[in-house]
């Protein structure tokens, strides 16, 4: 007996419908074929298989039992399919009810006993099945919130082999659809995080900067000595961006749950990620890809903050990979065989001491370090990445006076507000374009149409380009930089004063620094 039942495979951030084909042929043989080019996991599902279907009392024929995984030039990866292989073996050996598997995808890793595991990507997958017309999707209990807020689908969420077989067999009531009131659950759960700005005693100039990072969606690195604060105030940084929309929660779920690193019984995340990544990391775990390619870090931290403490620590080739998501804000793992894209829209929040020793330009200690240290030092990051880092600036220590006052600073929430005034103005702005939501994101020919100078304006940064050397996609940085310290000031120009602004924030050029 033929049976078809399906599954699903995830690329990228997407999914791809899988149709299994199981022919059950008494009297030809016996054995058991898994065909459609399955890695070693799916192949063994056979041994995980057997064993569930025997401790749940059914029975494995002696006959000759053929599967093919269709379309079959697609590799198919991991224990996800353990069980649709499982019910299309029992429909096609006739020990189960047939006639509701053309219109259900199934999904989850089988335990010996029959248990179900969570599997990765049911979000796509259910993105997918919904497109296709497909009515059900069957998936482990612990994904089905997750899967559930795609609406105008019944997820079901099955703890056991035994349960789904009950369903298919009739027995509704044994599996019911998970509803997820998606709008209500965000709203409610836009919480705040526990890092606060009025935590930060001083450092008014630093705290001026990331908000201008936070408004324009600019990269930003800290310089400064060790204890001046560097971490603390990145840290922040997520406090005062605006709050994720819906459909930018939806995005950043989707790489999540591809990846694996959704809490359990999590539905949407509410809150902007914030992905800090040891100095050790590899370029692979940084941008993704590997033998199975998973999402990096870069696109963990889509709509978010990618923090990289001590950045002259990381490899130079780790870094050096950044360069082109900078620009582009996806990443494209390509191998010889197919080609996948990943989001990776971000905010590179960098710090780093201004020398090994860590105290050069210190007010009151000395740097320790021998001559030309300072410059090697610097050269760890290349010009071209330094190039696309939009704001630069220098910590300073906070005096012992400001560390005791009992002056409360400006909380998070008052920065987040004007934060989201000015986005407001960029998303009225730039209306016309659908890739386009905050001045960082603009192209050059953009910048150059929305970020027109007056005269002195003009003279101003021709002027600090000659002196700086400055590159000229530090001069887009500039501009849209500019633009963004105009829109926190309401204004429909940009001012000198503004342009003064920006250009002060590329003070670690490589001229301002003596090095090449």
């Amino acid at each position: 007996m033929l049976i078809r039942t399906f599954g699903s495979a995830v690329y990228g951030v997407s999914a791809v419908t899988i149709t299994i084909e199981v022919n059950a042929n008494p009297g030809n043989g016996i054995g058991y074929f898994l065909v459609g080019l399955p890695d070693s996991a799916v192949k063994e599902s056979q041994q995980r298989i057997e064993s569930a279907i025997k401790y749940n009392g059914f029975q494995l024929p002696r006959q000759k039992v053929v599967t093919n995984m269709a379309p079959a030039d697609i590799r198919k990866e991991g224990s996800a399919y353990d069980l649709p292989l499982a019910v299309g073996f029992l429909a096609a050996t006739e020990q189960i009810d047939s006639s509701r598997l053309e219109k259900i995808i199934i999904m989850g890793e089988l335990a010996l006993d029959g248990s179900l595991n969570p599997i990765k990507g049911a979000l796509p997958i259910a993105i997918q099945a919904r497109k296709e017309g497909f009515t059900g999707l069957i998936v482990p209990a612990q994904n089905a919130r997750e899967a559930g807020i795609v609406n105008n689908l019944n997820v079901y969420g099955a703890e056991t082999l035994a349960q789904v077989i009950d369903f298919l067999n009739g027995k509704e009531e044994v599996l019911q659809p998970v509803t997820v009131d998606t709008r209500t659950e965000f709203e409610q759960n836009q919480i705040q995080l526990k890092d606060d700005f009025e935590d930060v005693r001083g450092q008014e100039n630093i705290k001026r900067a990331l908000e201008i990072a936070a408004a324009g969606g600019h990269n930003v690195i800290l310089i400064g000595p060790p204890g001046a604060g560097k971490t603390m105030l990145a840290k922040r940084l997520p406090g005062i961006l605006p709050p994720l929309s819906l459909q930018e929660a939806l995005e950043t779920t989707k790489i999540h749950s591809v990846a694996g690193k959704l809490p359990k019984e999590a539905s949407l995340i509410y809150t902007r990620p914030f992905r800090s990544p040891h100095h050790t990391i590899s370029d692979v775990a940084l941008v993704g890809g590997g033998t199975h390619p998973q999402p990096g870090e870069i696109s963990l931290a889509h709509h978010g903050v990618l923090f990289l403490d001590e950045l002259p620590e990381f490899k130079r080739t780790v870094l050096e990979v950044m360069r082109q998501p900078l620009e582009e804000r996806k990443v494209t793992v390509s191998r010889a065989k197919f080609s996948i894209e990943y989001p990776a829209s971000f905010m590179l929040v960098a710090s780093m001491n201004p020398c090994p020793c860590g105290y050069f330009n210190h007010p009151e200690k000395e740097c320790t370090c021998p001559p030309g240290t300072v410059q090697k030092y610097m050269g760890k990051i290349s010009g071209p990445l330094m190039d696309r880092i939009d704001i630069h600036i220098e910590v300073t220590p906070v005096n012992y006076d400001l560390l005791t006052s009992n002056r409360k600073a400006e909380n998070s929430s008052t920065i987040r507000n004007r934060v989201q005034q000015a986005r407001a103005i960029q998303n009225q702005r730039y209306q016309a374009f659908d890739d386009i939501h905050c001045n960082a994101q603009m192209s050059s020919t953009q910048a150059r149409e929305f970020c027109a100078l007056n005269p002195i304006g003009a003279q101003l940064l021709k002027t600090a380009m000659q002196r700086l050397q400055l590159s000229a996609r530090a001069y887009d940085r500039i501009l849209k930089v500019a633009r963004t310290i105009s829109d926190l000031a309401g204004s429909e120009q940009i001012l000198p004063e503004h342009l003064a602004e920006a250009i002060q924030y590329r003070s670690l050029d490589r001229a301002a620094w003596g090095g090449n």
